[in-house]
Order: structure tokens, then C-alpha cells, then sequence
């Protein structure tokens, strides 16, 4: 049972009637608070609901409190059987959904200077007349390690810190949620942001097949869906081809090219095409590719990119994010952002190969940090000694393993793009939308292509896809050019895709 903070829940009863050295489990807490805003021009009134849900397992055992933030529109109950509802969540692993909260869906938003650093208080919000709230009711997920979410009874961190431990534990939460506030008959999407992305893929199916939760669709901003084909560590090629692209737009945008074009879009299809027909063809043949193959590689990588030659020949043709961020202003003590190569910020070690911290994260995180915190305890009234965890450390503990739908064993390279694409098969009015931007280096649009791409699906299962591009980063939404179209994209998403079927 959830309550409010002047009822708490009473202790359950398996917790009281353990043994006498045992600790029984904390019990969930929420705090519920009444709103009012405008979206469109017309008034709206919520109820906020923040704080803990406790998630047992199939013992009816406590195992975690599941930390989150509800938003839901108020009226007459029989509304909520066809009002959609949005479970919302970044990524990481170890991310807390702090960052869509404050920097778009929520009823709040963050006040952020683009290109600038947002380190000088005082830290301010605005009423946000774009939030998703005016479509559809939200609710803001903390994954287990991150909020006020955590492990208990006698469950350990590894049990939720893993790619099919994550994915069972918030769809658990899912079903929970949809049990306790009766939610079952609404509309129901996921959004996920980055790596969840990954998770959202894997939810998709897991709800579906596990529970019989069918969603009506999934919206996944700047996602991460396939180690292989997005990251650049792992040292497989498809990696390196996919993420040329975005080295060149970084470069356009920076004007560090010797012949720019003066228009981006043309010049991002011509770098695609020598990218998928000249760059990847040398890569797989490795050494077997011969001196003028491998020539002419160089001279494209070092046309579209603005890196000389003699760098990408010294990097055998392959060169990962973090390096080329390091090198890319070197000579002005400069280093751009991952998560936004727009930004740029004072390169921290000159002699380094490869970038020391995130431009983009570090002029963004201070507000984002400070006015969720003000927020959550002023606006929201929740009362807590412990922290909001914003980011867990425990990337490095993390569990790669996924058992895919057609595998026999799991595979450690993970990979849920062939839960989705299962997924879709299996409920194949479920639609698929995709937010990404040319200046992400954390997830580039040339991976989200290219997973895309390589989906098993049918010409009329690819229809259920859409795909946005966006000429910002991987937080699109806080670029002033693409707030509006990103949010109205949701919303037009949500809409469509919420209409109620006649009753024959």
C-alpha cells in the first residue's frame, strides 16, 4: 500500500514475524502534493506524487524501494482508464531520471543558457508549458542505486545492477504501479533516454511476455540499443564507421575543416556514404587492405574530420570519442563535449590523449542538480536524511550478460535490439519513435541508424518506426532550436497513437 507522509505504511507482516536479529524492511513513503499550471493556454490541475514503492519478489519477500515521481492530471476516475500514461527514465547505467525531469517532461524546468555555463546561482525554473503532462500523465522512474531508490530485506546491489536485472526490476515496477493506482486499461508508453534505450527495448518485451502488459508505444531519445555497434572501447569496427559521422558534423559546426561546405545536411550524406562505402570495406579487410585503399581512407578521414593524416595513420584508421574530442581543439587548450561536441570547455591536461571530463555535463549538471533538489523538497514537500543519487558509481559492477529472445546462452556483448524487434512482432500495433542528434557523441545518430537498419523486421513492421533528427546533442531538448519540435513530437506521438478503438 502507498500512503501519504502522515500515514505510513504499517511494517509487513512477513518482516515482523522473521527472526528477532533481523531488520524488518523500511516501509515506502510518498508525499502527495496538490498543483495547478497552464499548458496550451488552458488551466490544468495535477496531483504530485513523490517518494518510494517496496517491490517484493516471488517469495513476497521486500527486495527494494523503487524511488519515483507521479504525475497525474486530476478528475473523474474513469478517465484514468483511457488518459495514456508515460513511464519515464534516463540512463547510464546508474543515472537517476532527475535529467528529462527538470530538462523538459516534468511540470517544472530548469532554466539552461545554451552554450554556456550554467555555474552561477541563484539557479532558476520556469513553469514548463511544454511538459508531457498536457498529453499524458507521467511517471518518473529512479532505477534501483540512483534517487532514493535502494537494495533491502536481503537483496544486494548486484540483484538490479545488471542489463536483465535492470530490465525485470522496472518492469516490475511497472506492473506494480499500473496494480496500485489502476491503471491497467490506459494507454501506456516508455521512454527512455541513453543506455535507457537498452532498457526500454528489453521492457518492451519483458512486460509483454512476462506480464501481458502491452504498450501502445515506446519513445527512445538518444538511445544506446547494441554494445557492438556503439561503443568505440570495444574496438569493433562498426563502432568506429558509425561514429565518423558526428566527428564531422563536430568538426562543421567548429569550423575546423580547411574546405567547410557551407550547409550541414548535404555534407553529412556525403561523409554517410564514404563512411558505409569506403571507410567500413577498408576496416574489414584489416591488413589485407592495400597501401592505396587505405590512402584514400586517410585522405576522406582527414578531409571530413580536420584531423591530419599522420594522426589517423598513427591510430591504424580507428579513433575513439574520447580521443578525438582531446585532439580536436588542441591547439586553442580547448576540449569539446561528449554528450554535446557543441560545448567546449578548458582542456584540463594539454599533453593528454584523451578528454579528462565532459564539457557539456560539466556546464549543465550544476543546475540541473541544484534546482531538482530545491524543487523536490520545496514544491514537492519530500522529506528525506538521505541523498537523491543523481549518478550511482557502479558502471563498474555492472552485469553485460542479456539473454536474448534466440539465444541459448547470454551473450556478453548485449544487445536488445532483437528484444525489440521480437517485441514488435509480437504486438505489432505497438509504434516505435526515435529522438537523436547530430552533435552526440555519447550515442551518435550513425549507431541509431544503423541498429535500425539491421532490425528483423518486415517492410510493414518498419513503418511502425519514426525516426526525429536534431541539430544539438544527446539532450536535444534543452537546445532552445529543438525544444519545441522535440515536444511537440511526443506529444503528436502520444496523441495519435492514444486514440480510443470504436467498440464493435
Amino acid at each position: 500500500m502507498i500512503c501519504s507522509a502522515a500515514e505510513p505504511a504499517a511494517a509487513p507482516a512477513a518482516a515482523a514475524a522473521g527472526k528477532a536479529d533481523e531488520k524488518p524492511a523500511p516501509d515506502a513513503k510518498v508525499w502527495v502534493t496538490k498543483h495547478q499550471m497552464t499548458i496550451g493556454g488552458k488551466p490544468l490541475a495535477y496531483t504530485a506524487t513523490a517518494g518510494t514503492m517496496q517491490i517484493k519478489n516471488d517469495k513476497d519477500e521486500p527486495i527494494a524501494l523503487f524511488g519515483f515521481t507521479a504525475y497525474v492530471k486530476d478528475g473523474k476516475e474513469e478517465d484514468q482508464r483511457t488518459r495514456p500514461i508515460v513511464f519515464a527514465y534516463n540512463g547510464g547505467p546508474g543515472t537517476s531520471s532527475a535529467w528529462l525531469h527538470m530538462g523538459i517532461l516534468g511540470p517544472k524546468r530548469t532554466v539552461l543558457k545554451d552554450l554556456e555555463a550554467n555555474t552561477h546561482g541563484p539557479f532558476l525554473t520556469v513553469n514548463n508549458e511544454l511538459s508531457l503532462l498536457g498529453q499524458a500523465d507521467l511517471v518518473l522512474i529512479d532505477p534501483v542505486g540512483t534517487g532514493y531508490s535502494r537494495p533491502i530485506g536481503k537483496s544486494e546491489g548486484k540483484d538490479f545492477w545488471g542489463v536483465d536485472q535492470d530490465i525485470k526490476s522496472v518492469s516490475d515496477f511497472i506492473v506494480k504501479y499500473l496494480s496500485q493506482m489502476s491503471r491497467w486499461s490506459a494507454p501506456k508508453f516508455v521512454l527512455g533516454e541513453s543506455y535507457g534505450g537498452m532498457r526500454t527495448a528489453g521492457v518492451a518485451f519483458d512486460l509483454l511476455t512476462r506480464n501481458n502488459v502491452a504498450l501502445n508505444g515506446i519513445i527512445l531519445v538518444s538511445p544506446y540499443l547494441d554494445y557492438a555497434a556503439g561503443d568505440t572501447t570495444s574496438q569493433i569496427d562498426a563502432a568506429y564507421v558509425n561514429f565518423l559521422s558526428t566527428y564531422a558534423a563536430t568538426a562543421w559546426y567548429h569550423k575546423t575543416l580547411a574546405d567547410r561546405p557551407p550547409a550541414l545536411q548535404p555534407f553529412l550524406r556525403e561523409v554517410e556514404a564514404f563512411a558505409r562505402d569506403e571507410y567500413a570495406p577498408v576496416l574489414n579487410k584489416g591488413s589485407r587492405a592495400t597501401p592505396a585503399e587505405r590512402q584514400k581512407v586517410l585522405e576522406g578521414l582527414a578531409r571530413y574530420t580536420g584531423l591530419d593524416q599522420a594522426y589517423w595513420r598513427r591510430a591504424n584508421l580507428r579513433i575513439d570519442e574520447g580521443h578525438f574530442l582531446q585532439e580536436m581543439m588542441r591547439e586553442t587548450g580547448q576540449v569539446l563535449g561528449r554528450i554535446d561536441s557543441r560545448y567546449k570547455g578548458g582542456i584540463l591536461s594539454p599533453m593528454a590523449e584523451s578528454m579528462k571530463y565532459d564539457a557539456y555535463a560539466s556546464a549543465v549538471a550544476p543546475a540541473i542538480v541544484a534546482t531538482f533538489n530545491d524543487y523536490y523538497r520545496r514544491e514537492l514537500k519530500v522529506e528525506s536524511e538521505r541523498e537523491y543519487v543523481f549518478s550511482g558509481d557502479f558502471s563498474k559492477d555492472w552485469d553485460n550478460r542479456h539473454a536474448q529472445p534466440d539465444a541459448s546462452d547470454k551473450v556478453v556483448h548485449p544487445n536488445t535490439t532483437v528484444d525489440l524487434a521480437w517485441a514488435m512482432k509480437l504486438n505489432p500495433k505497438m509504434k516505435v519513435l526515435i529522438s537523436t542528434g547530430y552533435f552526440d557523441l555519447a550515442c551518435p545518430y550513425g549507431t541509431v541508424e544503423y541498429v535500425v537498419d539491421h532490425l528483423d523486421l518486415t517492410p510493414e513492421l518498419r513503418k511502425n518506426i519514426t525516426v526525429d533528427y536534431f541539430e544539438a546533442g544527446h539532450m536535444m531538448y534543452v537546445h532552445p532550436g529543438s525544444m519545441q519540435k522535440f515536444t511537440g513530437s511526443l506529444a503528436e506521438f502520444v496523441g495519435t497513437n492514444s486514440r480510443t478503438v470504436e467498440a464493435p
